[in-house]
């Protein structure tokens, strides 16, 4: 295990148990006395499976940097808050947690494409009209998809000023691409299929199998694939994928359904440090990682298909700026100013608990200029990583209380 930071040291605050111990899975279990600072988060795969992280409307859309719903789960059991808020709410997972909890919630964030996922998991559906208007979009969609004698089919539909798009994506595929977008305008539920057509879109780029995370550059060419070890092609049919997530995603609709709530949730698209918050009694956050990733550049191609505004400038910590002692410096201060104006909407003594990749154990020095009190901090070991990234990869848990 990583030790906990300095200062977690000096406060007599202990890591979790050894990563070789037996992690804590019970999570009706918890309660108002539950000691986290005593439970062993580190979760491999046979004690937390994918399909448990990725319940269902958590993986409507492929997100990094998300954290699990379990870690959620565990606050909300202990500290039951009235109010939640997520002030870089990201994929929704904080505010889909909160939901089936019946717990009022807030989110915020500054990718536009992030508000839309979260807007789309969270939200009420009539499932009859839902799929209705599925199964009529994918049958227009193999229609119109179709050449006939009389119709070309998808030759009219590669129509786009976009230099990624026909960059990123073989013609055949664009087109598919094109034509759904098309299709879904003025359908009761025209946001979540935009959110089909997004993952759709970044299953259909023209990139190796093993890199979807983080491809640098497109791939058009046969490649020998250690993935699936023997040699791949680039696709060159989104159709595919459009039907598989439209199914996919009515299924995962049916399923939160079954455990959604009335809770109220409000979701404004925005910047942390200046959003205007109403009253909260507890944050629940995984704030971006300084210098790791490029939040909208990640979701580009929904950018350009959905001509979204992009506002990649106001990203605290992005990776295009790298991790210098300047662009370190700098995310200090953003996330300062964030947390600053996020406590303005706290109750005296309210909790904030933030899961964060602070290896540079930037938070101690957070917590002291916010005046903040740090109630436990431990490591969490996180062995599940994607693409390429194999690397040992640790995650902190911080309780803060005002």
């Amino acid at each position: 295990m990583r030790p906990p930071a300095s200062t977690a040291k000096h406060l007599g605050i202990t890591g979790n148990p050894d990563y070789d111990g037996v992690p804590f899975t019970e999570f009706a279990s918890v309660r108002r006395t539950t000691r986290i600072q005593e439970l062993n988060l580190n979760w491999r795969e046979r004690d937390l499976p994918e399909y448990q992280r990725t319940k269902h409307v958590h993986r409507l859309h492929p997100y990094l940097g998300k954290f699990v719903p379990q870690l959620v789960e565990i606050f909300l059991r202990k500290y039951r808050p009235r109010v939640v808020l997520d002030p870089f709410c990201g994929s929704g997972t904080t505010l889909v947690e909160a939901n089936t909890f019946g717990i009022d919630s807030i989110g915020c964030d500054i990718s536009e494409f992030n508000c839309l996922l979260t807007r789309a998991k969270v939200a009420e559906y009539d499932l009859p009209l839902l799929e209705r208007e599925i199964n009529d979009v994918l049958t227009r969609l193999r229609l119109e998809a179709t050449p006939t004698l009389f119709r070309n089919g998808l030759a009219k539909e590669v129509r786009t000023s976009s230099r990624f798009l026909t960059a990123w994506f073989a013609q055949r595929s664009l087109a598919h691409l094109l034509l759904f977008r098309r299709l879904i305008s003025g359908y009761t539920y025209e946001d979540l299929l935009k959110i089909v057509l997004s993952r759709a879109a970044r299953s259909a780029r023209l990139t190796t199998h093993f890199d979807l995370d983080f491809p640098r550059q497109p791939q058009t060419e046969p490649y020998e694939c250690y993935k699936h070890r023997r040699t791949c092609h680039p696709t060159d049919d989104a159709q595919k994928f459009l039907v598989r997530y439209s199914l996919d995603t009515l299924k995962r609709v049916r399923e939160f359904a079954k455990v959604r709530t009335n809770a109220g949730t409000e979701i404004a698209c925005g910047d942390a440090r200046t959003a205007a918050f109403p009253q909260a009694d507890m944050v629940i956050t995984s704030p971006p990682y300084v210098g790791l990733i490029d939040y909208h550049e990640q979701h580009r191609y929904a950018y350009e298909l959905l001509g979204l505004h992009g506002r990649e400038s106001e990203e605290i910590g992005r990776a295009s700026i790298g991790s210098s002692r300047t662009a370190v410096a700098g995310y200090v201060d953003g996330m300062t100013e964030a947390f600053q104006n996020v406590m303005r909407s706290l109750k005296p003594g309210a909790r904030m608990a933030v899961i964060v990749h602070d290896r540079r154990d930037l938070y101690d020095e957070m917590g002291e200029r916010l005046g903040l009190k740090t109630e436990y901090r431990l490591g969490r070991h996180v062995n599940r990583r994607t693409g390429r990234r194999a690397t040992d990869f640790f995650e902190d848990v911080i309780v803060w209380r005002t």
